[in-house]
């Protein structure tokens, strides 16, 4: 099981945008995500720092987790279209 503590402790990162985008995800989201979404956010967070970034900022695309980028403001880009 994924402790909230833990999961928000595993936010604190390298970089500073990241620290903001995840901390600003912490407090509006994590606490209403089921566990499937929450365990699929553990496994977001293991990812290295610039592939988490370029995530964020639409330089890359990963399907399994489009709804919690789109839940953490990333651009369309990081996203799969719906034709």
């Amino acid at each position: 099981m994924n402790h909230p503590d833990r999961i928000r402790w595993h936010c604190r990162r390298g970089m500073l945008e990241l620290d903001l985008l995840l901390q600003r995800f912490n407090r509006d989201h994590l606490p209403h995500l089921d566990d499937e979404q929450t365990a699929r956010f553990v496994e977001l967070l293991a990812l290295p720092d610039q592939q988490l970034l370029d995530l964020l900022m639409g330089r890359g695309a990963a399907p399994r987790f489009a709804d919690l980028l789109h839940l953490m403001g990333a651009p369309a880009a990081a996203r799969p279209i719906h034709v």
